[in-house]
């Protein structure tokens, strides 16, 4: 019998993408560049990876204001944002 609570069951399913997204075998560093430095490389390996749409949409939901998610700058899930409003 799976003693997790059920919100946190739900949790673990909607965060699966994370275990084989290719930003796990990469530093943290790598998809939060210093201001003004190139995001470039960080949104190619994003363009690699099969869990670059649930990492957007859980940057999407979360409000994440910082760093490459799911091949997206914070200005760009900004953009993405005002666009569905």
């Amino acid at each position: 019998m799976d003693s997790t609570p059920e919100p946190y069951a739900h949790r673990d399913d909607a965060l699966a993408w994370q275990e084989n997204a290719l930003c796990a075998q990469t530093g943290a560093d790598f998809f939060f560049p210093a201001p003004g430095s190139s995001t470039r490389e960080a949104k190619q390996l994003c363009g690699a990876c099969e869990g670059r749409e649930a990492c957007l949409a859980y940057a999407l939901d979360h409000d994440e204001r910082f760093g490459v998610w799911g091949g997206l700058s914070e200005k760009e899930r900004q953009r993405l944002r005002r666009g569905r409003a």
